[in-house]
């Protein structure tokens, strides 16, 4: 049967992305902070304590259970735009974390059959284990459409049905907007570590000898993809929390920095900021994503917020220092302003080609480099797998600089 359409006063006209439902099942409602609501079916965690978060979409066509776990999805409620969402189960070999990170997930269909002799569990039942709620059934493309056209808005999921249509949105209205919050220190690690895993099942670095280079990485809330390529690349990556000082960072007689991805708005992680404005061209340096945001501001430059920001795997990127065009894997919301990069004395070497923002710099005369997209990919092609070489010649440059 289907669902009613309710007009509801005191609120915005509510707007509802209606598909049938078997009203056996568990109801869940999504609602933004527009008015828009969005009714499904219920599977993974019950959220009758509803859950809040920024309602963003991934372009992907697989690699739902790498997103799920990116600790960069942190405080969002996570739409695939990909139909069918759980033919291949889930595994603990293609987790980024140790868990999933999502605030709630958002799918077209729940596939009911999973299909790999790699899966270890359904989605469903994963999702369930770890308390995220989720909801299928809707009409994603319809609901993509709309974060397209208003930007990324705040949302809520909730299966409690004795809320009402004007407590979701006023609960979505209220609720914490992404800028001006530092998520990376929570999605941080709570002590050092060391790393050992490599890519050895691949085949993308060849000839790198096992610790040949010393790296701390700050933690912002990485992905265990990005040190399975820097072993793989000749790497001993001793991994700190972003709340790391200076001091503690070159105790370990580092040969290279590395500043990882992670959540929430980078003006907002005050600390690593100022950690990186003190060590920034002591140590040849490597930042991805979020790492890239603070690296530019601990030079000078500034960010912004994007509307509905830039996640999937099939963005274009133009390496304009080589002229070459990468297919790349994204995750973020904010952006590094172009203009601001000059008076940092840094130059732009990616281009994203949809709307020509920053996707990656250096500077013009320190050992640093950065790229707003995620080379490490997991999912995604391996079009820029080249950048953990390259700061592998980068440590080798100026280890030579400094023997000389």
């Amino acid at each position: 049967m289907s669902v009613p359409k309710v007009q509801t006063a005191g609120v915005r006209p509510l707007v509802y992305l209606v598909e049938l439902l078997d009203m056996t099942d568990l109801q869940c409602r999504l609602a933004l902070e527009d008015g828009t609501i969005v009714s499904g079916r219920s599977f993974g965690a019950q959220a009758t304590v509803p859950l809040t978060g920024e309602v963003v979409f991934n372009t992907a066509m697989c690699g739902y259970q790498e997103a799920l776990t990116d600790p960069s999805y942190a405080g969002q409620i996570l739409i695939m735009t990909a139909p069918e969402i759980g033919n291949y189960g889930v595994n603990d070999d293609d987790a980024e974390s140790c868990r999933p990170q999502v605030a709630g997930f958002v799918v077209r269909e729940l596939s009911r059959t999973v299909s790999n002799y790699r899966s270890e569990n359904d989605l469903s039942a994963w999702l369930l284990s770890n308390g995220i709620p989720a909801i299928e059934g809707v009409d994603t493309r319809a609901l993509v459409r709309r974060v397209r056209a208003e930007g990324a808005l705040k949302g809520v999921l909730s299966t409690d049905v004795t809320l009402s249509e004007e407590d979701l949105v006023s609960l979505a209205q209220q609720s914490k907007p992404m800028s001006g919050q530092d998520l990376a220190t929570p999605a941080s690690c709570e002590a050092p570590s060391t790393w050992e895993e490599n890519l050895d099942v691949w085949d993308t670095h060849t000839g790198f000898s096992s610790n040949t280079w010393k790296v701390v990485a700050l933690d912002c809330g990485v992905k265990d993809s990005i040190y399975k390529h820097l072993t793989s690349v000749g790497c001993e990556v001793i991994s700190l929390p972003n709340t790391a000082t200076a001091a503690e960072i070159r105790s370990h007689n580092p040969d290279g920095l590395f500043v990882s991805n992670g959540p929430g708005d980078p003006a907002a992680v005050e600390s690593t900021i100022s950690t990186l404005k003190e060590v920034a061209g002591t140590i040849p340096t490597f930042g991805i994503c979020l790492g890239h945001q603070m690296l530019a501001l601990a030079l000078g430059a500034s960010t912004w917020k994007l509307p509905f920001g830039h996640r999937g795997a099939n963005h274009p990127v133009a390496d304009l220092e080589t002229g070459k065009v990468e297919i790349t894997s994204q995750n973020h919301g904010f952006c590094v302003d172009a203009d601001s990069l000059e008076g940092a004395n840094c130059v732009i070497t990616h281009r994203h080609l949809n709307d020509d923002t920053v996707a990656g710099f250096r500077h013009v005369t320190l050992p640093i480099m950065a790229v707003q997209f995620h080379p490490e990919a997991s999912p995604g092609p391996h079009d820029s797998a080249y950048l953990f070489r390259r700061f592998a010649g980068l440590m080798q440059s100026h280890s030579t600089q400094i023997a000389q």
